[in-house]
């Protein structure tokens, strides 16, 4: 009896079949068995997707390009201007800083634009190769279903000559080739599809004005927003507010009330610098009241872009911080980033000695994406403090608070899975409106299929926890960031580094942290 495939199954589900049929083929035992098993390869669908209408989409995307280039020779003759005293917006803006954010928009459109094109030509090209290679496998099947001839009757299958026994083996042999050609086919095609979805939603994540619908700011408070980033450091890989930051407190702003409004204005009218108007817009994305908020600005009004950095935000990522320095001897990169403040280490007991990890990324986490947490850890309760130890206190205590919070183990050391995914749903689930759900990864197959959605989470803004293990124990650390085919990782010892996807999916998660530490065997993603 011959399996027909279900077209609905997913293309995980198509590769676990196809490869079982391939060794099913060079184990068949009879001329029927290997008819059935051909039959049950020809009817799983063929790779999906049109690479004519890709490249068509590809083409339009590319013929903007010039049009976004007349508007950036357009924003620059009026750069050139002298606006430097001028105000705009609701916020008082400085009209020449509202040009220059212009300016680095249109730029980031046209490298969107070209992106795109990029992105959805070569997805057409690997559709097409796919699909010619499916193609080519289910030739050679319908060749060796012709070769073999009619269904053998009852007693046709009693006994098998040495020509027939021959044709049996060689249709098997060679139908186990083409399912293998299907398989790759399908596989191409779905890590193609992949990638693909990666680079798009990167693009998507990165038209950042765009982002706040709100109808209570100007396009010119909108656009300085979203392009603001973290003093002194590249402001690409820094933006104070992620897209989902951006979402968030323009659906929080449409729901204030009047009062409330033009209080926000006001707080946003008289700060002293665009870092200052972007944390306290985070601050309202975390789900703060505005009475919260002024008091928060109370204890940052004046500061320096630099105070705000090192105070607001724990991870700042240089620009460097992707070059490839080789390993060290236990078989973590070499190219590591700190993550302290003031000299203190942002690492789980302060020191690195207690076995905190998950409390640790957690309180890491949250601090990255409410700034106003983030100042009661490194500035104290009045947020004018500068005490590097004082910092070491607060933080170990708040480890602490949230290690007995996710009924961690005694002595300061492991936590369950239950108790992990409860407190990111309480502290960062709470600030970024998201619910963390564990999955599972037994596989190189389970974590290749799970990076799209972790990569898309990162993007918007959401730190994906995920948890590794070895010959010696296991660790929790966190995936904040993505650039291409790289993750940033935020290891609790203290630092970050990178690794690649191909790192992630087949072991060797050991360069964020050592190698006794290589297998990534579970992730927390959020739920919108």
């Amino acid at each position: 009896m011959s399996f027909f495939f279900n077209p609905v199954d997913s293309p995980s589900v198509r590769l676990d079949w196809l490869a079982g049929l391939s060794k099913k083929l060079l184990a068949a035992g009879s001329k029927n068995e290997v008819l059935d098993l051909i039959d049950d390869a020809l009817s799983v669908p063929r790779p999906g997707g049109d690479p004519g209408e890709l490249e068509s989409l590809a083409m339009l995307y590319r013929g903007q390009i010039d049009a976004v280039s007349g508007v950036h020779d357009q924003v620059d003759r009026v750069g050139r201007k002298s606006l430097s005293e001028v105000w705009v917006g609701d916020t008082s803006v400085l009209a020449s800083d509202v040009v220059s954010a212009a300016a680095r928009s249109v730029d980031q459109m046209r490298e969107a634009f070209q992106g795109c094109a990029s992105v959805l030509l070569t997805l057409s090209d690997a559709i097409g190769a796919a699909q010619r290679k499916d193609e080519q496998g289910r030739g050679q099947l319908l060749e060796q279903k012709k070769m073999l001839g009619g269904r053998d009757g009852f007693f046709d299958d009693l006994h098998e000559n040495d020509e027939e026994e021959w044709d049996r083996k060689n249709a098997a042999h060679f139908g186990s080739y083409a399912v293998d050609l299907m398989h790759g086919a399908v596989s191409d095609a779905q890590e193609a599809t992949r990638v693909a979805a990666r680079d798009l939603n990167k693009w998507a994540s990165e038209a950042r004005a765009g982002k706040m619908q709100t109808s209570e700011l100007t396009p010119a408070d909108k656009l300085m927003l979203a392009d603001t980033g973290v003093a002194g450091a590249d402001a690409e890989l820094n933006e104070i507010l992620t897209a989902s930051d951006l979402e968030r407190a323009s659906t929080r702003m449409d729901l204030l009330s009047l009062d409330d409004e033009m209080a926000m204005e006001r707080m946003l009218a008289t700060s002293d610098s665009p870092q200052e108007r972007a944390y306290l817009m985070k601050a309202l994305a975390a789900g703060h009241s505005v009475d919260e908020i002024q008091t928060f600005q109370n204890k940052i009004h004046g500061k320096d872009p630099a105070w705000m950095s090192r105070h607001l935000t724990p991870v700042v990522t240089a620009s460097d911080s992707m070059d490839d320095e080789g390993l060290a001897p236990d078989g973590s990169n070499n190219n590591k980033d700190e993550v302290s403040f003031d000299g203190q280490r942002w690492i789980q007991g302060g020191d690195g000695s207690e076995g905190t990890c998950v409390a640790s990324s957690t309180v890491t986490s949250r601090a990255m994406v409410d700034p106003v947490y983030a100042l009661e850890l490194t500035g104290g309760p009045d947020g004018q403090q500068d005490d590097p130890e004082a910092f070491k206190q607060r933080l170990v205590a708040e480890q602490h608070r949230l290690h007995t919070e996710g009924d961690g183990g005694k002595n300061w050391g492991g936590m369950g899975p239950e108790g992990q995914e409860r407190i990111n749903d309480n502290e960062v689930g709470r600030a970024t409106g998201s619910d963390y759900q564990r999955q599972d990864l037994n596989s190189a197959a389970d974590r290749r299929a799970v990076l799209t959605d972790v990569e898309n989470s990162v993007a918007q803004g959401h730190p994906v926890p995920v948890d590794v293990s070895g010959d010696k124990g296991a660790h929790a650390m966190t995936i904040i960031a993505q650039e291409g085919d790289m993750l940033q990782v935020y290891n609790p010892w203290g630092e970050t580094t990178w690794v690649s996807e191909d790192d992630f999916i087949n072991g060797h998660m050991g360069k964020a942290s050592d190698s006794d530490l290589p297998n990534a065997y579970s992730v927390y993603l959020p739920q919108q």
